[in-house]
């Protein structure tokens, strides 16, 4: 029997696990596809910019740093605004900004310009897409949501196994101005992805919908807030209403500012691969379009990755957080490993290793995260991961650019986003302990009552 979420109204307002949900696992797609799938292939424009400019990796590489960083950055005010305005006209309104920002980008006279169009405008404008249409993803859906994460995520590696060898051919034929300039046009295509949002009413299970209810009684009865005092309506309930829209007492919550730590680290290591692939393929003397095969060999089994591990996760064998554990430590091995590539072959068989476990860790680490803080919450919280965690996507490509510059080599770059992965483990195992002390202090409170009754 399908399952039916129901409105503060108490109308139904949508179906769990499929209906409608998958018109909204096909936006999902297309939107990891047109933002985190364009940053991957980014890497084509940065060796012709860093020509055209003159200057260093670390200087290029700010582009990319600051729209990773931006994506984060505004996450919360993406959530804030879809919880305010509605998804849909968020969603529209950023997939303009972005192609206003990449059009804008394709006319700059140097890096400045570049850093404020591409980097900060069309960043801004994928973190006022990505963070609605995944928080809706995961309203719609509750037992098949590790699938329809994995799903929709893997939009990201279809564009990017499209996009790079199409973008280097753009460039050839239009140079790396002419490329952008197409490039915006086809970001307006996210204004589509917010057409297909289905404005309704906070899709908000029964049961989840009492756990809310229970969270804003206890900060109305918490010791501070007095219901019977004269400032109450002034005050506290102001407060409730701005945590409908911004939860920041997540903040308080040490479960999920632990995962936020492994978030930062493991940003420190995501992006600065798929930024320095190609020119380090370029460096080995491997040519222009084998390099930017690399990347769509990457985007297959990243693909792939996110398939199966997605669905391996939705079978419950094993807790979701141990999966992501060994996922992410396998990761940062394999990136260690890749300064040993040195032809074409080699560089294939790394960037299929790299995809197939890169995949398998993003597949599932939103999923984590709402079994951190709870689907009710998650809108808030993934804002919020998606703030802290910009340090981390905000330093990782010019810190290994720093690295480059000094020894003159790519390869440093794959070696410091290794160890960062390594690091971004050990905050996991730290998660995985007090989820299990949780659990025994659990079972410890249930035995006391019964012992009681």
């Amino acid at each position: 029997m399908e399952l039916q979420r129901k409105s503060r109204t108490g109308q139904p307002a949508g179906t769990l696990d499929g209906g409608y949900g998958w018109f909204i696992v096909l936006s999902t797609f297309l939107v990891f596809g047109l933002t985190f799938g364009v940053i991957k292939s980014f890497g084509v424009f940065f060796v012709e910019i860093q020509h055209y400019f003159a200057t260093t990796a670390t200087a290029s590489s700010w582009i990319t740093s600051i729209s990773v960083a931006t994506v984060h950055f505004g996450a919360p005010v993406g959530s804030a605004l879809s919880a305010y305005f509605g998804h849909r006209p968020v969603v529209m309104a950023g997939g303009l900004l972005s192609s206003i920002g990449m059009v804008a980008g394709s006319y700059a006279q140097d890096l400045l310009q570049l850093y404020i169009t591409v980097g900060f405008l069309t960043g801004f404008g994928y973190a006022l897409t990505w963070t609605p249409t995944v928080t809706m993803l995961g309203w719609y859906f509750e037992k098949r949501r590790p699938v329809a994460n994995a799903l929709a995520s893997t939009g990201e590696c279809l564009l990017t196994f499209i996009l790079t060898p199409s973008f280097q051919f753009m460039v050839d034929q239009y140079s790396w101005r002419g490329a952008m300039l197409i490039l915006g046009a086809l970001q307006l295509n996210l204004c589509l992805c917010g057409a297909l949002l289905r404005p309704l009413n906070r899709h908000v299970p029964p049961k989840e919908l009492e756990e809310e209810k229970e969270h804003e009684l206890e900060l109305l009865t918490q010791p501070h807030i007095d219901c019977k005092s004269s400032n109450f309506k002034k005050s506290d309930a102001l407060k409730v209403k701005i945590i409908r829209y911004v939860d920041y007492t997540l903040i308080a919550n040490a479960r999920f500012m632990v995962y936020s730590m492994f978030g930062v680290f493991a940003a420190l290591g995501f992006f600065a691969p798929s930024l320095f692939l190609v020119p380090y393929a370029r460096s080995q003397g491997v040519e222009e379009y084998q390099a930017a095969a690399l990347m769509s060999i990457s985007a297959v089994l990243d693909l792939l990755g996110r398939v199966l591990f997605g669905w391996v996760a939705n079978l419950r064998l094993v807790k979701t957080v141990h999966q992501l554990i060994v996922t992410v430590i396998l990761l940062g091995i394999v990136l260690l490993l890749c300064p040993l590539a040195t032809t074409f072959t080699q560089l294939a068989l790394f960037s299929a290793g790299y995809g197939l476990v890169f995949g398998a860790t993003v597949a599932i680490h939103i999923t984590v995260l709402a079994e951190v803080v709870g689907v009710e919450r998650l809108g808030s919280a993934l804002g919020f991961f998606m703030l802290i965690r910009s340090s981390g996507g905000l330093l990782g490509p010019p810190l290994a650019g720093i690295f480059i510059d000094k020894i003159s080599d790519y390869s440093a770059g794959f070696l410091m986003a290794g160890v960062a992965l390594l690091v971004s483990a050990l905050f996991l195992l730290v998660l995985q302990q007090m989820n299990k002390k949780g659990t025994e202090k659990g079972k410890d409170v249930n035995l006391e009552n019964e012992e009681r009754t």
